[in-house]
Order: C-alpha cells, then structure tokens, then sequence
C-alpha cells in the first residue's frame, strides 16, 4: 500500500503520546434498552485500538457518540483533545467514519465516487482529480478505477468505502466491523490496509466482532458487554488473566459430544466452551495433572479421541470465560 501522505509524523512510542480518544463514564440509553452504561476508555494517538463485543453490545453507540452523531446521557468525553459535546465541530474536522455498510454512488465509476467527494471538501478539479488517483493506487484500486461501483466485488466496495473516508486525512478514523460480510481472502487485504493505516500515524479506533480480526490488528483490546467494559488489555494481557491451563479436545466421533462435555464438566468442574464449528471442546483444566485426570475419564468412558492438547486459551475462549457464552450466541441488533 502506497503512503497516504498524513498531516504529521507520529512517534510510535505509544506510552509517550497524548490520547487521541478520552472516555469517562459514557452512557446512552434508547427508551427502556441501555445501549452504554458508564464506558471509561482511553486511546493513545497513533494505535489500533480494538472494541470487541457481540452484536448489541454498544459498540455502534460508542462510535456513534465519539463521532457527535448522537449525544450521550451522561459522561465526557473529547477526541484529538475536543469535548463532543461543546466542541462537536472541531471533533468532525479531525475525524473520519466508516460505517458498517458502503456509502457509495453505486452508478459512479470509483474514481468519480472519489472525485466528487474531493469536490465537497472543496478541492479543486485537478487537485480533486490527483487525490483520488492517489488514494486508488494506495488502495489497489487503480485497475478499477472506471468501473461502475455496482461491478465491485465485496472487498472492493470496503476499500473505496474506507478510501473516500480519507480524502482529508483524519487525525482519528472510526472503522465500525469494517469486514462484516467479507470472504477470507477480502478480509485479509482490508486488514493489509488497516496496519498500513496505522503505521502512517492515523489513529484507529475499530469495532469488532471478529475474534480474529482484534487478535490480529488491535495493539489494545476493550471487551464491551451489554454496554459495559468488561475487560480491557492487549490480546497477551487477556488470555494470560484468564489462564494458560486450557485443554482443548477434539473427538473421533461428534455424535458424543454431549456426552464428553459433561464428562469434562464432571471431572474438572468448568464450564466446558464448544468452537464455533462445534468440533472441539474447551475448558480450564488448570493443572496438566487434572487435564490428565479428565482424558483418563474420557478414554474410560469408551470415547475416542482424534486429538487433544494443553496452552493458553484463544480470545475466543477469553470472551467465553469473561461472559459465559461465546460471541455466536449473542444475537440482537445493535441500538441505534
């Protein structure tokens, strides 16, 4: 990805930074539903900072608040050093937002999508004209310039998407589940981006529902529950909170999954956490001693095994452990 020529060089000693994002005791309520419910968070400038939570669990609030589109019940909080309640103009002009959906003239080629809104910044033809040049190089974007929106793939809608959140470069960009419906291949250049975002001194503040998208781009991780904070560190920090006794079971024959689950929860007295696909079982064996205790039990029980192994559990299994359901069981739309 080409330099997207930020206003400023940022030191990427982090600690020594000044915050980009200051939260305190942010709260939204939406009727009878609390969308936010006392938020404390701080993002230094220059970071990739990651807010993980199931669908519902206010992470759109969030976004929403700190970019002035709504305004909060309750709390402070100030971006690149602004209140987005008193000073809500100043905190527009040092921020972009990219929201969960493309905001694209679909019957414009991209480059005239870019070219218009340069236009709107109040960009001249030529310098309208260069700056999306610019951006669709820096985007991988160039051979599809003149192409109509509605020929672009999923994964190139994102890009353009987030590109057209660039033409004047912010200080803090919102990447609200900025790869929610993308394939694995997509998702994969929309992350080569976001790093490369980030190294060129924009902070970013991304939402997520992805375990493996925080793990993989969030240098610091909250973890947002029902509109809480319920745990915040980086991914190290939170697999280590929770332990790196994790044994992690997969059977011969998943019609005895059930059974084995039980057996686990018997013998180790944990609640045992299933993958996402269903075929491996997870829990807190605590000792290698117990783990051993508990696959005597399986083997004796007549079940067979196709692997097993003991380690430090997944961010998957720290949400497990931090709400006691694992982020697919979460459903609910977000309040808006």
């Amino acid at each position: 990805m080409n330099d997207l020529n930020p206003m400023g060089t940022m030191s990427s000693a982090h600690d020594t930074l000044p915050l980009a994002i200051s939260v305190r005791g942010l709260a939204k309520r939406y009727g009878d539903v609390t969308a936010l419910d006392g938020i404390d968070l701080d993002v230094p400038r220059g970071m990739i900072f990651g807010i993980l939570g199931p669908n519902g669990a206010g992470k759109t609030t969030l976004i929403r608040l700190l970019a002035t589109l709504a305004r909060p019940d309750s709390g402070s909080a100030t971006v690149m050093g602004h209140d987005v309640v008193s000073d809500p103009q100043a905190v527009r002009g040092a921020i972009a937002l990219t929201g969960q959906f493309a905001s694209l003239d679909e019957d414009l080629t991209g480059r005239e999508n870019l070219v218009m809104l340069a236009r709107l910044w109040g960009f001249s033809g030529s310098l309208a004209k260069a700056r999306a040049d610019e951006l669709l190089a820096a985007f991988e974007l160039s051979d599809a310039a003149r192409k109509q929106v509605k020929s672009y793939s999923g994964g190139m809608r994102r890009r353009l998407d987030i590109a057209a959140s660039l033409i004047v470069t912010p200080g803090v960009l919102f990447l609200d589940e900025p790869t929610t419906g993308l394939d694995p291949k997509a998702r994969q250049g929309v992350w080569k981006m976001i790093r490369a975002l980030a190294q060129s001194g924009v902070t970013i503040l991304l939402t997520t529902q992805y375990l493996e998208e925080a793990d993989q781009l969030a240098a610091r991780i909250a973890v947002i529950d029902r509109g809480r904070k319920i745990a915040e560190g980086t991914s190290r920090e939170l697999k280590s909170a929770i332990g790196s006794g994790f044994l992690h079971v997969a059977l011969a024959d998943n019609g005895r999954l059930d059974e084995a689950e039980a057996i686990l929860e018997r013998t180790l007295g944990a609640t045992v956490q299933r993958s996402a696909e269903g075929a491996q079982l997870s829990v807190v064996a605590g000792s290698t001693r117990a783990a051993n205790e508990a696959l005597a039990a399986l083997i004796s029980a007549g079940i067979e095994l196709s692997d097993f192994s003991m380690g430090s559990p997944s961010l998957d299994e720290v949400f497990f452990a931090l709400t006691g359901q694992p982020m697919e069981e979460e459903t609910g739309g977000e309040a808006s």
